[in-house]
């Protein structure tokens, strides 16, 4: 058998984009009717076993029509694939999602949100921990009385926001004094250096020190502490609407499947070994079942991409569905949302 001959690949297509469409196994007679293939019944289904005998289709059920295998979805994404248009409005939502000032945490569950909603799969995104980011200044801003700002903008990576809450009032002219000793202490330094330097500093004798540093310090160390505990582990992972994926069809009807994904979708662990092997390859990945080498991830799908800042990797963002979900549109929408994110970090 020919793959590559135009009939297979017809076939193929064909057959991947109706299982795509309805999650149930597709017959010969149905191809014919509803895609524009110019051959008769017989013929289609005689190319269907010749697909089946290669591995790109498998029959569930003798008396049932066929679906795509792995093989055939990589087949059909590799060298088949055409990319639907993101609209106008598609876009517009996008961006507006991502626009203004917004803390990380607001950017990280917003974005996993918006891919969900667009996909009616599950959005993720993910940034490894920051502690090696090197930090190029640190801005202070007054909310009220005893509320402070601090706005952390590393070298490369996501800027940080956090709200501090001091036992006084600290005035706009203290507030400024502070701001400079930060920055003297903090430029070029990691987030683990700076926090290392604040505890060393906060161990020193307090005679040392005017009542100003003490505060400095104080400032300095709850930011570094909140930017610590937001960002380690599995905290700097969003999964946004596994419902999605738990009402398809192939999982609803399946409950030991449903059971495998909801252990994949809570053990945030296993999903964070597929995204730090994409984030050391470079581009957009798309993973297909078992080539992600973790079982419960088998009927499933995920399509990664990175998204960077002066050429340095930050993290990832992502879909994961089911196998079958809709690639044509998926992929231009994650590259494009990749693409947002290097601009708003």
């Amino acid at each position: 058998m020919d793959i590559n001959s135009e009939r297979h690949k017809s076939i193929l297509t064909a057959v991947v984009r109706d299982y795509i469409r309805t999650a149930a196994p597709v017959g010969s007679k149905g191809l014919t009717l509803n895609y524009c293939l110019n051959i008769s019944p017989a013929t289609a289904r005689s190319i269907m076993a010749e697909l089946e005998e290669s591995g790109y289709l498998a029959q569930p059920h003798r008396s049932a029509g066929r679906i795509p295998t792995e093989k055939g979805f990589r087949f059909y994404i590799d060298s088949l694939l055409e990319f639907d248009d993101i609209s106008l409005n598609e876009k517009s939502f996008l961006r507006r999602n991502l626009s203004g000032p917004v803390p990380v945490d607001e950017v990280f569950t917003k974005t996993a949100m918006a891919l969900a909603s667009m996909t009616l799969c599950a959005g993720i995104m993910f940034v490894p921990k920051r502690d090696n980011y090197t930090i190029k200044r640190i801005s202070l801003l007054k909310t009220d009385q005893t509320g402070v700002m601090v706005v952390i903008v590393p070298c490369a990576g996501p800027v940080t926001t956090r709200l501090v809450r001091m036992g006084v009032e600290v005035s706009a002219h203290d507030l400024e004094r502070i701001t400079g000793y930060l920055n003297t202490i903090a430029n070029g330094m990691t987030f683990d250096n700076l926090r290392e330097k604040i505890v060393e500093e906060m161990r020193k004798e307090k005679n040392l020190y005017d009542n100003l540093v003490s505060k400095a310090l104080s400032i300095g160390a709850m930011a570094v502490s909140a930017n610590e505990s937001a960002t380690t582990g599995a905290e700097g992972l969003r999964v946004e609407g596994k419902l999605n994926v738990l009402d398809q069809p192939e999982f609803r009807a399946d409950l030991d499947r449903m059971k495998a994904l909801f252990k994949a979708f809570e053990e945030k662990g296993l999903l964070l070994k597929i995204l730090d092997k994409s984030l050391e390859e470079s581009g957009m990945r798309i993973y297909l079942g078992s080539e992600s080498s973790i079982k419960e991830f088998e009927g499933l799908g995920l399509v990664t991409a990175p998204y960077s800042r002066d050429g340095e990797v930050l993290g990832a963002i992502g879909v994961i569905g089911p196998l079958r979900m809709n690639y044509s549109r998926i992929i231009p929408l994650v590259n494009y949302t990749a693409g947002l994110l290097n601009k708003v970090f």
